[in-house]
């Protein structure tokens, strides 16, 4: 068994779910889930996982729920609702998860205002970048020709995400070298809101990483670093960056 003092220095992290028709044995009903590859990461990294499901909340319930946490992930999921960065919705746009929507958003303002360390994860990215008053391309294939950050059928493509120099990010991976980056993604950032700098591109220009340098860890990509369990850098660095926070609180 751990000894209690080992098992208070693992740091606690929230990370967002899914709630969709689910079917287990004999159920089909609604439940919240997240794929085991997003909290073993977190395992994996040192931290303890929480997840928080879609809920109606209002800032004061966002300010207790964090009240328990030392970091935040938002993670991948349904395209955001366009209606948020005043787009109508284009014909490929998910159905709007409202829920998720507010539930995260609410999170994430209330964690930047107290600068709790956060990690965006595709979805993420996106609600970080709508959040912050910028806005989204709904289908990729239509800005550059074709479908190869999203295939179909859930299998990720891998394409190198170029890290910028002095960036937050790649002060995280200890190099600017260029990730090999699992991508599953029709939409992504366009505008950047004016409180976030871009800090990974791909060479077709597409935005895979954003961060906010006035933060101690405000990061997010656009890739899913969790399909990547041999490297844990990002994880790592969050819980790392939760462990401090923790101490200082």
């Amino acid at each position: 068994m751990a000894s209690s003092a080992s098992s208070s220095d693992r740091p606690v992290i929230g990370l967002t779910t899914y709630l969709e028709q689910a079917k287990t044995g004999i159920w089909d009903v609604q439940a919240a889930f997240l794929p085991k590859a997003y909290f073993d990461a977190v395992n994996r990294a040192g931290g303890i996982a929480v997840l928080i499901p879609p809920q109606a909340v209002d800032a004061n319930d966002a300010e207790r729920i964090l009240d328990s946490l030392d970091g935040l992930i938002i993670c991948g999921g349904k395209d955001v609702n366009p209606a948020r960065y005043g787009q109508e919705a284009h014909p490929t746009t998910d159905e709007p998860r409202l829920d998720r929507d507010a539930l995260e958003d609410a999170l994430l303002t209330a964690a930047l205002l107290r600068d709790l360390p956060f990690l965006g994860i595709c979805r993420g990215a996106q609600i970080f970048n709508v959040n912050q008053g910028g806005t989204l391309i709904q289908h990729l294939p239509d800005v550059i020709g074709d479908d190869r950050y999203q295939r179909g059928g859930g299998v990720f493509s891998t394409i190198d995400a170029h890290v910028s120099d002095g960036s937050k990010l790649a002060e995280i991976l200890g190099s600017t070298a260029p990730v090999a980056a699992e991508v599953y993604h029709h939409q992504a950032i366009d505008d950047v809101a004016p409180s976030l700098t871009v800090s990974a591109r791909t060479a077709d220009g597409v935005i895979e990483a954003v961060e906010m340098a006035s933060k101690p860890f405000a990061v997010a990509v656009q890739w899913h670093p969790e399909e990547t369990p041999e490297d844990l850098r990002l994880f790592v660095g969050l819980v790392e960056a939760a462990r401090t926070y923790r101490s200082n609180a």
